[in-house]
């Protein structure tokens, strides 16, 4: 599944991210099959779903049937299974065709455990049987189980059907075994309107008119897999279509929408091509689609069924009029994250949501893996820096907890789905391969899937397989950094030169963002470290310390090339060293470098005007990224300064001069030649000079804006977002108006959420208080309120926060199920102001049971360290600034 992607980059800004406390590690290998977490009864386990669907799309409700072939393990008089907002009409049991059928004596539904208990009067024996279920559910509006998505296509309104259901909702369509380590087989039918298009996991294999004019859509009978990965899709749609390695791939959108699938398409193509031969395990379906969707969810952007990957239109569709070349980024790495998941997650599936990084985050590394590979120009190598910042600004926090986490209940698994799971899994994944090599890890990963097809595992189950290729001791730094939470530190002492040799002394700590005086646990730490501009030397820091010596004399960098899980902590001579050379580094060191002294010295670890230092020193010609992440930081420090308007005001003159300069630099329209990394440099200028108050940038914004009513040239589509932002951001009553108008007039259902979105951005209060009301009404869409008001949250997240809890039911219904237990503490956890710690926890008290509290601890502590970087750290940022800006 791929985190929303407007959601992960406002908790990389701000430190943001859904957690719990450290709990039991995963089960031992040897015992998974009998220790595996479940809620269930084990009395019997399930073989076979052949699902009968009849969605009634008007009516929002659907009615159905299930025979489940399953084996009784234990002899029981009852069977147990997993349903939600389901209404039984008839059960009956058999053991099998010819048999005597036996319809249950009492059907019981637990709502609050979300199962569903069939008794039957005489009591089941050990054996096979046949358990057919007749029912009815609910379609939501919210994606979760089936829900429908109604949207504008040209001048029509439409409905289309889906569903959702990972982490824990396919039984509000399916009474299951809904958990990932019972898998089964699925032959899915579904009666369908004539001429509305059907979408599952498996192709069509037959179709049939019925009487009453519907049809009858059946599919091909799926291998073997867990609940959550099952799809079911309807609407008006149309499919391209290519074929790579004999597996027919699909892009699936609403009318008139499929020619903004081709880069898409295009994309799949290479990247089942290149994964067909990583895996070693050819792509087992026999057709793979992506079905784009309109509207959006604040939990998730696109999802991994088994061949019917599940996207939301903004993350995967270009249109020509709006797209940048960041969007096309989002493109191809959507598709290559959820393509991951088809062996990383849906061939090979964890045995509980302990390991939900052995999805996610291996995803996200081959994401990332894939694009450096197939997109070099993108130089997509550079942002591992920026993920594992990600990760580690959630991971120094006190509410962390390990990659493989304790998961016990259905809130705790949604709120698994987090930072830790996605960019520390990836980094942790980047920082293992760099320490075996390549092609040791990917003979490890290929023995993994050859091993353990169609099954289930733990992250032991890896870890053996890479040991066993490498010939390395994996397993035990794998533990560290898994089963432990929280960041290492590795403190660098000043450098000794000797004889054309430079040895330094390591010291192994930990990085805590909000406790001081913690113990440090102890990690052991693959180190690569080299003297600026020499040969590379590698060692393991094993009980705390460890010496290394390196070829040459001069200034010594550490976690060269960046591949590691840790802080680098330099001695104060050891960093100016490295700050004078720092022009020199290579790009990803220089942006290494900026993370570490940012986030080092906002904790008071080295002074927080360190990582100004290093900024001051990029040069004008610097690369794109570091560039970025200069002007990303900078408007962090913006927003920290809210309230205190003559600091922040000598911050944003600063900003102004060291980042107008680069935009002057590289224009505000591409050059023939441009790299893409400058278009996304551009956009980055724009937002951040705009935020600012640079009066140039602003004018040159409303210049353009005013001047595309007449001229399509004035706001092309690269420009087109960072414009509308400054316009938004800037927005008086008559531009709010005029955007508003525009959101209502768009037929695009994709540029409709993006001009409503705006409207939530604006730094006005009483704009501000215009957008939360308008997100109470669903004028935009049933999807739409909660990402209105979410982007208010932006510029006024108590005004927000107050706003949802005084509106609590109506919003409620606004968000999916799995993220309730973190939308709400997601928007207060943006506050500075100390009284939104007591409003979070009277919220969590009256709404959230205790196991669903982690993003709430997270939004405590991420204000409670907000407060503290304002008072202690920056009065040094001020004083910096008086001296140099």
């Amino acid at each position: 599944m791929q985190r929303s992607l407007i959601s992960l980059a406002v908790m990389a800004l701000l430190g943001l991210s859904s957690g719990l406390a450290p709990l039991a590690a995963a089960a031992t290998p040897a015992a998974k099959a009998a220790k595996v977490t479940t809620q269930l009864p084990r009395n019997a386990v399930p073989t076979h779903y052949a699902v009968s669907l009849v969605p009634d799309a008007a009516n929002s409700s659907f009615s159905a049937s299930v025979t489940i072939a399953l084996d009784i393990k234990q002899a029981s008089s009852s069977i147990t299974l997993n349903a939600a907002d389901l209404k039984f009409s008839a059960a009956a049991i058999s053991a099998g065709p010819g048999k005597p059928v036996q319809a249950a004596s009492k059907i019981s539904v637990d709502d609050d455990k979300q199962t569903a208990t069939f008794q039957f009067a005489q009591p089941l024996a050990v054996g096979s049987y046949q358990l057919k279920l007749d029912y009815t559910g609910v379609i939501g509006t919210q994606p979760t189980g089936m829900f429908s998505l109604d949207y504008q296509n040209g001048a029509e309104k439409k409905r289309a059907l889906y569903t959702q259901f990972e982490n824990s909702e396919a039984r509000r369509v399916i009474p299951s075994w809904d958990e990932p380590f019972y898998k089964a087989t699925f032959a899915l039918e579904a009666t369908v309107p004539a001429g509305q298009m059907a979408v599952s996991n498996m192709p069509v294999t037959a179709t049939s008119k019925l009487a009453d004019g519907r049809e009858l859509v059946r599919f091909g009978t799926s291998p073997k897999m867990s609940t959550y990965l099952l799809f079911f899709g309807l609407g008006e749609f149309e499919r391209a279509t290519a074929v790579e390695g004999g597996t027919e791939l699909g892009v699936v959108t609403q009318k008139g929408s499929i020619a903004q699938a081709q880069f898409a398409l295009d994309s799949s193509v290479a990247v089942l091509k290149e994964y067909n031969d990583y895996f070693g395990v050819k792509y087992p379906l026999p057709k793979l689609d992506n079905i784009a969707a309109p509207g959006r969810s604040q939990f998730f952007s696109a999802m991994e069924n088994w061949g019917a990957i599940f996207t939301f239109e903004s993350a995967i569709l270009l249109d020509p009029r709006v797209a940048t070349q960041s969007d096309k980024e989002t493109s191809f790495l959507v598709a290559a994250h959820e393509m991951a998941h088809q062996w990383f997650g849906d061939l090979v599936t964890m045995a509980w949501w302990d390991d939900l990084w052995l999805n996610e985050g291996f995803a996200s590394w081959m994401e990332s893996r894939t694009t450096t590979r197939l997109h070099p120009e993108w130089k997509w190598e550079l942002r591992a820096v920026g993920t594992r910042e990600q990760a580690m600004n959630r991971d120094a926090l006190a509410t962390t907890h390990p990659v493989v986490q304790h998961i016990a209940s259905v809130e705790q698994a949604s709120q698994a789905f987090d930072s830790i799971t996605y960019q520390k899994g990836e980094s942790v994944i980047r920082m293992l391969e760099n320490y075996v090599g390549d092609d040791a890890w990917r003979a490890g990963v290929r023995s993994y899937m050859a091993k353990h097809a169609y099954g289930n595992t733990v992250s032991d189950d890896l870890w053996r397989e890479v040991e066993k290729a490498a010939h390395k001791p994996v397993t035990a730094i794998a533990h560290d950094f898994t089963l432990k939470p929280g960041v290492p530190m590795i403190r660098v002492a000043d450098a000794v030169c000797k004889n054309g040799q430079t040895t330094i002394a390591l010291t192994q700590g930990e990085f805590s963002k909000d406790q001081t005086n913690k113990k440090p646990l102890s990690w052991r730490v693959p180190v690569i470290a080299q003297t600026v501009g020499g040969a590379t030397a590698r060692t393991v820091v094993a009980g705390g310390k460890a010496s290394m010596t390196l070829p040459g004399c001069g200034a010594v960098l550490v976690n060269a090339g960046q591949s590691g899980y840790y802080r680098t902590l330099y001695a104060p001579k050891a960093f100016a060293a490295l700050a004078e050379r720092f022009a020199g580094l290579q790009t990803i060191d220089q942006m290494g470098l900026l993370s570490d002294s940012w986030s080092l010295g906002m904790a008071g670890l080295m002074p927080a005007s360190s990582f100004l230092d290093l900024a001051s020193r990029a040069p004008l010609d610097a690369a794109p990224q570091v560039w970025d992440q200069i002007a990303d930081s900078l408007l962090a420090l913006h927003y920290s300064y809210e309230g205190k308007p003559e600091q922040q005001a000598a911050l944003d003159r600063y900003a102004r001069k060291r980042l107008a300069p680069v935009l002057a630099r590289i224009g505000w329209s591409k050059a023939a030649d441009e790299a893409a990394p400058v278009a996304n440099l551009r956009e980055t200028l724009i937002h951040v000079l705009g935020a600012v108050g640079d009066e140039g940038v602003v004018a040159e914004a409303r210049r353009r804006y005013a001047a595309s009513a007449t001229d399509k040239d004035a706001m092309p589509a690269a420009l087109r977002r960072p414009i509308l932002g400054v316009i938004a951001d800037n927005a008086d009553a008559a531009t709010w108006d005029k955007l508003h108008a525009a959101a209502q007039e768009e037929k695009s259902s994709m540029i409709k959420s993006e001009l409503y979105d705006l409207l939530g951005t604006a730094k006005d209060k009483a704009l501000a208080q215009r957008a939360l009301e308008l997100a109470l009404t669903d004028e935009g869409g049933a999807t739409e309120g909660a990402s209105i008001l979410n982007h208010v949250a932006g510029h006024h997240p108590d005004l927000a926060y107050d706003f949802a809890v005084s509106h609590h039911t109506q919003i409620e219904k606004k968000i999916d199920a799995s993220s309730r237990s973190r939308y709400f503490p997601g928007l207060g956890g943006r506050s500075s102001d100390p009284d939104m710690i007591e409003k979070l926890r009277a919220y969590a008290k009256q709404y959230l049971a205790a196991d669903a509290q982690g993003d709430t601890k997270t939004a405590i502590a991420s204000i409670q360290y907000r407060v503290k970087l304002r008072t202690a750290r920056l009065p040094e940022i001020d004083a910096w600034l008086s001296k140099h800006g």
